[in-house]
């Protein structure tokens, strides 16, 4: 194993460590600063103080503006999934997710239940995870998402996507790009669906 590789491993492990906290809602801020955060969307005060940027350097501050080179794999098939293989029309929204997080879960089933809505959008689910545990999220948490034409279920194998995409602090993080490959919005955290509706529809 190289150097490179368990670099990349270690960061990936605070990151899924860090990620996991921010998401559990029942976390409280140990400090004043934190206390004094407005809540999120489920009234819950967001967890700030572990993130994987606070316990080592992110690779970048902020998310790539164009969409970059990558490759994940299809995890029904194992096949290689990349940049072209995206889709040519449409938004791209890449969700990066802990399939073990309960915000991401609430997204996604609200995603499920506005899906016609956002029907002309394109959706990358992306882990790091292990498959067992990715394979059965979309079933669990969002049936009106299984089978859709425009929803992939990608396994992050090598960590990319936080190597070349972004490395944000909490989950469920999303990205839109254009079908131009340019970034149009990102944020990472539970959001309100009229919010992300709108967002994936600009």
């Amino acid at each position: 194993m190289t150097v490179r590789t368990t670099s990349l491993l270690t960061l990936a492990c605070i990151f899924l460590s860090a990620a996991a906290i921010s998401c559990d809602s029942n976390v409280k801020p140990a400090n004043s600063a934190a206390a004094s955060q407005p809540t999120d969307v489920t009234g819950e005060q967001p967890e700030t103080p572990h993130t994987a940027t606070a316990q080592q350097p992110a690779l970048s501050s902020q998310p790539a503006p164009v969409i970059p080179d990558f490759t994940f794999y299809i995890l029904r098939s194992g096949i290689q999934f990349t940049k072209a293989d995206l889709a040519q029309k449409g938004n791209l929204v890449f969700i990066l997710f802990d399939p073990t997080c309960g915000h991401c879960q609430h997204e996604a089933g609200h995603l499920g239940e506005h899906y016609n809505d956002v029907k002309d959008a394109n959706f990358y689910f992306v882990s790091m995870n292990d498959p067992a545990l990715m394979s059965t999220f979309l079933e669990t948490h969002a049936k009106q998402l299984v089978g859709k034409d425009n929803v992939e279920l990608l396994y992050d194998r090598n960590a990319e996507f936080i190597n070349k995409f972004h490395v944000p602090s909490q989950y469920p993080a999303v990205y839109i790009y254009g079908n131009n490959g340019q970034l149009k919005e990102y944020w990472d955290g539970e959001r309100a669906i009229n919010d992300v509706v709108a967002a994936i529809r600009k």
